[in-house]
């Protein structure tokens, strides 16, 4: 099938004219010419095949990029079909101002890494654990080539097939350096949930298909749902995806593969793939099904608070710097389901245009964080490139050795801090605006439960910028902590502009909230029936959600303020203080400062834990190591903290038992006897026959 596709692509273009369509047609054709390329990249000419793999791949994300936006700008809609597989079977593929959405977001990404891949990349091949790169770009290309196909599949089956083939490739990305058993470990847990999410989305799309007459979407569409069938159709759907995103309590394979994996795939796994499962949720709830109900919202916002919460503080936690950021993944995927369940609050409620807003505040927190995330998991890359440390506790005063490598990810830092100017306050404080509009509501249990999910984000908000205080703060500043990181060096300029991209993009959809609204216009439309025409009528200074009466934010007006603040405070410095005298701080007479006098990860985070200590499955232990003399003399403390998730223990460990029960129980089977199996084979086909007569 996979050696198909290119000639379907390539007929497919051939009879086109141009279009949004055509233009996914291309992206996915060069992101096909990007795996064929570094498939015989092992034979000759590694290194220019290499780069001519990235090369295709700017191409797959810049032609993903324009026939999303011209989708979602142009407010088209457009449908395709090919006679491929089964003979009654078409593929249905389109294009609409949803999926032209999330391809935007998806060939961002991709031109990113495309920037930043080949000279990450050769690291692999150099030390004692070299790894061939073939494999990483075909896999690389095939993730993708899964993400792109997805986001325009029209019906169940082309939809599997391209999800199917995104997970696969993902198990393969996350087991590429498979000389270390955390990564096996990592891949195989990511490989079954991966599989038990998928087969629960299957019952989702066969009750829309039993009651729409078909697999394409079209007929799910046109579906009349009891509330019954439409609940539990959410509730498969609901849970199938949101285990790809990585919500509480399905999140424990999030943490243990994004870190193994090559940081340019985990910022691509964080940044885009988790988004698929975020996609999947608004495509069924919204677009399939219809017809919201506000009792799935309640459950929505439930699971959307834990997860922001208990994400940021597991996080807080870490010590290693990429698993931290897979925690915080969690947390926005939180962020970004409080929003879909306010939505689904209030149009299952009948107040359409805070539903409306709720959606709106909920897509531009999935792209804002695919935006802030990536940029942090790419510095976090650059850090691994030139120092080889994950840990942060072997890090510190990097900001003298890669100032550009820190500048942008104090960017990645701030953003995604919910701090202003950046996008992420933009996102989050139009959250908080839905959830301030529980007032409007007649149920007083909904008005009472929307303001504790709004007190908890805030406190969501405040562990986040601690959490990347520590972050920030251990790894690049102070001294450094080992020779490896004393002696790195800013990272290549490919890398750099990858960073770059994104951190732009970070500032202008914090500066420009107004414009990115208006053109989300489309997308609300499709699935609400309606816009937001109060949150542009101020013109594009002011961002007004409801109305100027209620609440109002200028971002360029608050940029302006800050660039004067910032440079009164410089020319008040340089003109009323003397130059600096550069000496040793005063330490007591105690000698000079050493790297063993910083704060560490782990104090750092001491007091969180001590407040929240219900919260995690604590192992603290200090070991002692005396003299052999008769009165011991300590020689030596060694202190260990180890943090562990309940949901292990609660939840994951039971079903392990249960299963491994159930695989003894049944063991009887297999007795080694060909007349008993002969015999279970009979039985079972006239239990066959009696079925189907």
């Amino acid at each position: 099938m996979a050696a198909a596709l290119p000639l379907v692509a390539a007929a497919a273009i051939s009879e086109m004219t141009v279009s949004p369509l055509f233009l996914s047609y291309v992206a996915i054709l060069c992101t096909l010419m990007s795996g064929v390329i570094s498939l015989f990249a092992v034979r000759r000419h590694p290194g220019f095949l290499h780069f001519g793999s990235f090369l295709f791949l700017f191409l797959s994300g810049a032609a993903a990029v324009g026939a999303g936006a011209w989708a979602l700008l142009a407010d088209l809609t457009l449908n395709d079909h090919f006679a491929l597989g089964l003979p009654w079977v078409d593929w249905q593929v389109r294009i609409d101002p949803l999926s032209g959405f999330f391809l935007v977001l998806l060939g961002t990404l991709v031109v990113a890494i495309s920037f930043y891949g080949p000279s990450y990349t050769r690291g692999f091949t150099r030390g004692p654990a070299a790894q061939p790169l073939p494999p990483l770009g075909v896999f690389t290309s095939l993730f993708v080539l899964g993400m792109q196909g997805l986001l325009i599949a029209n019906d169940a089956l082309v939809f599997m097939i391209f999800w199917e083939l995104m997970s696969l490739s993902a198990y393969f990305l996350v087991v590429y350096q498979h000389q270390h058993e955390a990564n096996r470990r990592a891949a195989f847990l990511y490989l079954l949930l991966a599989h038990v999410g998928a087969l629960i989305i299957l019952l989702s799309f066969g009750v829309l298909a039993a009651f729409g007459g078909g697999l394409s979407f079209d007929q799910m569409r046109a579906a009349h749902l009891t509330p019954l069938w439409a609940t539990l159709a959410f509730a498969c759907a609901f849970t199938g995806f949101g285990m790809k995103s990585g919500m509480v309590p399905l999140h424990v394979w999030l943490p243990d593969a994004h870190p193994v994996a090559p940081s340019h795939i985990s910022a691509l796994m964080s940044g885009a793939m988790i988004k698929m499962g975020i996609y999947g949720i608004v495509r069924v709830s919204y677009d399939l099904i219809g017809d919201v109900r506000w009792e799935w919202g309640v459950v929505v916002l439930i699971i959307g608070t834990a997860s922001s919460l208990l994400g940021v503080l597991y996080a807080l936690m870490q010590h290693d710097l990429k698993r931290l950021l897979a925690y915080h993944s969690i947390e926005n995927i939180g962020i970004i389901l409080m929003g879909l369940g306010l939505s689904m609050i209030f149009l299952g409620s009948g107040h359409q245009l805070l539903g409306t807003l709720g959606l709106v505040a909920a897509l531009y927190h999935t792209i804002n964080h695919a935006l802030f995330k990536a940029l942090l998991f790419l510095g976090a890359g650059g850090v691994l490139y030139r120092t080889h440390e994950h840990d942060l506790d072997r890090m510190g005063g990097l900001i003298h050795r890669m100032p550009i490598t820190a500048f942008l990810f104090l960017i990645g830092s701030v953003a995604i801090s919910a701090l202003p100017p950046f996008n992420g306050f933009v996102s989050e404080w139009l959250t908080f605006q839905t959830a301030l509009q529980a007032p409007a509501l007649e149920n007083g249990l909904l008005r009472t439960m929307i303001p504790v999910a709004a007190a908890l984000l805030a406190l969501t908000g405040a562990l986040a910028a601690a959490c990347f205080v520590k972050a920030f703060g251990i790894s690049f500043l102070g001294k450094p902590r080992t020779r490896r990181v004393a002696l790195a060096r800013e990272l290549p300029i490919g890398m750099l502009t990858g960073m770059w991209l994104l951190a732009v993009l970070c500032l202008l959809l914090g500066v420009f909230p107004t414009t990115m609204i208006e053109v989300m216009g489309p997308i609300t439309r499709l699935l609400v029936h309606d816009a937001l025409p109060s949150a542009t009528a101020q013109g594009w200074l002011w961002l007004t959600p409801i109305s100027p009466q209620i609440a109002s934010y200028s971002a360029p007006f608050v940029v302006i303020a800050m660039v004067i603040a910032f440079g009164l405070v410089y020319l008040f410095i340089r003109r009323a203080v003397a130059p600096a005298r550069r000496a040793y701080p005063w330490d007591c007479g105690f000698g000079r400062l050493t790297p063993r006098m910083q704060y560490t990860s782990t104090a750092f985070s001491q007091p969180i834990r001590r407040v929240f200590r219900g919260v995690w499955e604590v192992d603290e232990r200090v070991d002692t190591l005396a003299s052999p003399e008769a009165i011991p003399r300590v020689t030596s403390l060694q202190y260990s903290l180890h943090t562990h998730d309940w949901s292990w223990r609660w939840c994951y460990v039971p079903i392990g038992r249960l299963v491994l029960a159930a695989a003894n129980r049944i063991g009887f089977i297999q007795t080694g006897n060909i007349h008993t199996y002969l015999k279970f084979s009979f039985v079972t086909l006239l239990v066959f026959l009696w079925i189907v007569s």
